[in-house]
């Protein structure tokens, strides 16, 4: 069993910035891939970035360039910096860990970018 834990995430004007922390408990094997998905009010949860235990990142197409994730591996935790927000990034985020063949989620926490 893994226990995903979020930190982060707030109230912020457009244009301003947020940093996600994501921790996961595991004690053997290094995750795979941590990442963050949102997902907005009646829409699909998506993926906004993920990285490889190798540091491979992939992100969508709507926050390259603004956001940032990165991971420590010795802590087991993954990063989302973002920069640049915009009103249309308000969702709640998702921490997803890949650990052997299975999927962690976090509870998700809000951020809300205002006009």
């Amino acid at each position: 069993q893994v226990h995903v834990v979020e930190s982060g995430g707030g109230l912020v004007q457009a244009g301003g910035s947020l940093r996600l922390s994501c921790e996961a408990s595991v004690k053997t094997f290094r995750p795979s891939a941590m990442g963050w998905y949102r997902q907005a009010p009646e829409k699909q949860r998506l993926l906004v970035a993920e990285i490889s235990s190798g540091g491979i990142t992939n992100y969508a197409d709507s926050v390259k360039g603004r956001f940032t994730i990165s991971r420590d591996n010795v802590k087991n935790t993954v990063y989302l910096q973002m920069n640049s927000l915009k009103p249309e990034d308000t969702a709640v985020y998702y921490c997803h860990v890949k650990w052997l063949q299975y999927d962690y989620w976090g509870q998700g926490t809000q951020v809300t970018v205002s006009s």
